[in-house]
């Protein structure tokens, strides 16, 4: 019968909370802070915990609006994230490692971008998706006053935004030990070149942000269950053979 203050504070919170946490396998320079084993599940197990993050502070709220905006970040979530996890995998499929040192090291010779190219260019698709960003940010579509956030002001709303810009920058910044090289790059320190290539990455999805209207969700699934699934399969399938061809 009335708002849920405690709710939509916790995944308000939990937005930069899920952030920091996967950043926490990304290695800035040499190493990450966290050098897991299974680096790339925990990674997307962040993402998931953003999923419940945005679709709390759309229920907490008691509003249709934001009802409606955590319902579409749902929504958002089912189409883009099986192309995403095709991706990130085909990249330790590569590596025939989860482990994002591995994986940095496996591209020694060659970037996985140059032989993963489907791939990169989904993993950026829901990198965006991710953060609802550009395209993607119909969860917060003006449409519906904010969407899920609509019902936020002050430091509630302040670290929800926060939450969304960390949330953007980590998944820019993993593209580059997933299929650029990580911090591999002539002259200039290893955490400089991640610095500098996850700065291009980014640079890419505001751009993108600038450049085409936001899509819509029925439109979207379609095109992900369609297109971008099959896609990823498909290049998943080509890197584990020849995978299999160099074993």
């Amino acid at each position: 019968v009335a708002a849920d203050a405690v709710l939509w504070r916790v995944g308000g919170a939990a937005l930069p909370v899920a952030a920091l946490l996967a950043a926490a396998v990304l290695p800035l320079g040499e190493r990450p802070v966290a050098d897991l084993g299974v680096g790339v599940v925990w990674f997307n197990a962040m993402e998931v915990v953003a999923w419940a993050a945005v679709w709390m502070v759309g229920w907490g709220a008691n509003s249709a609006l934001s009802l409606v905006g955590g319902y579409r970040f749902v929504a958002q979530g089912l189409a883009y994230e099986l192309p995403h996890m095709f991706a990130i995998i085909t990249a330790a499929l590569g590596a025939e490692s989860l482990r994002f040192t591995a994986i940095v090291d496996a591209q020694a010779d060659l970037w996985f971008v140059v032989i993963m190219p489907a791939a990169f260019v989904v993993y950026l698709l829901s990198a965006a998706a991710m953060a609802f960003w550009g395209p993607f940010d119909a969860p917060v579509g003006r449409d519906l006053a904010g969407g899920a956030a609509a019902e936020l002001s002050g430091v509630d709303r302040l670290v929800f935004e926060g939450g969304r810009w960390l949330l953007l920058v980590v998944a820019a910044a993993m593209a580059v030990p997933l299929f650029l090289g990580g911090g591999g790059g002539p002259l200039l320190p290893a955490w400089l070149w991640v610095a500098v290539k996850t700065a291009g990455v980014l640079a890419l999805l505001v751009w993108l942000r600038h450049r085409f209207p936001t899509v819509r969700m029925d439109r979207y699934v379609e095109f992900a269950w369609v297109v971008l699934v099959p896609l990823t399969i498909v290049q998943a399938l080509v890197v584990a053979l020849v995978v299999l061809g160099g074993a």
